[in-house]
């Protein structure tokens, strides 16, 4: 069984905004494999179901970013998973482009840092989602918790799509080629 977590902020007020790529990557994974992640479960909303003939479970923590780990820490001592993996967003990232990792630091990243902290490990795979970077004098949770421009749309729509293929490899051990499909540099069109 597999533990496939988006990070992102719960409530309306955050619904489609920088900071919730990883939600809105699980929403598309729901809605491809009909999967209904509306199941409160220790601080998450949870779905059970299968893609590609694996057992998922998706899961949307409900306790804000900066203690996704309060979430996220109790649902994988609770499913012991095979694999947990766990998709985000990252401003060193164009909008658009997507990377694959294995294990490694938080980068930053205080949903991130949160996990870390509370499994006691940096060994779990993850997907991080190009927000791109925030402009010079703008404060970052400014950035994060704003919403999209429409010039993204199309941008982020494709990264979200790269994030499911990778997803998918990764739940056949195809981690390895997801990095080299997928961490590459995206030229974004003018």
């Amino acid at each position: 069984m597999y533990l496939i977590a988006g990070l992102g902020n719960p409530g309306k007020e955050y619904v489609n905004t920088r900071h919730n790529a990883g939600f809105m990557t699980i929403d598309r994974l729901s809605e491809l494999f009909d999967i209904d992640v509306s199941t409160k479960k220790l601080n998450g909303l949870i779905g059970k179901g299968v893609i590609d003939g694996k057992k998922v479970i998706l899961v949307k923590p409900q306790t804000f970013m900066n203690s996704s780990g309060d979430c996220m820490a109790p649902l994988n001592e609770y499913f012991k998973p095979d694999k947990l993996i766990v998709v985000y967003d990252d401003i060193t990232l164009d909008v658009g482009g997507i990377r694959v990792r294995k294990a490694g630091s938080s980068g930053g990243h205080n949903g991130m840092k949160s996990i870390i902290q509370r499994l006691g490990t940096e060994e779990f795979e993850r997907v991080r989602v190009g927000i791109g970077e925030k402009p010079p004098r703008m404060d970052l949770a400014d950035w994060v918790l704003g919403h999209f421009k429409k010039e993204d749309e199309e941008p982020l729509k494709a990264a979200i799509d790269d994030a499911v293929t990778a997803l998918r490899m990764m739940l056949n051990d195809e981690t390895d080629e997801a990095m080299n499909r997928f961490n590459r540099k995206v030229e974004r069109k003018q």
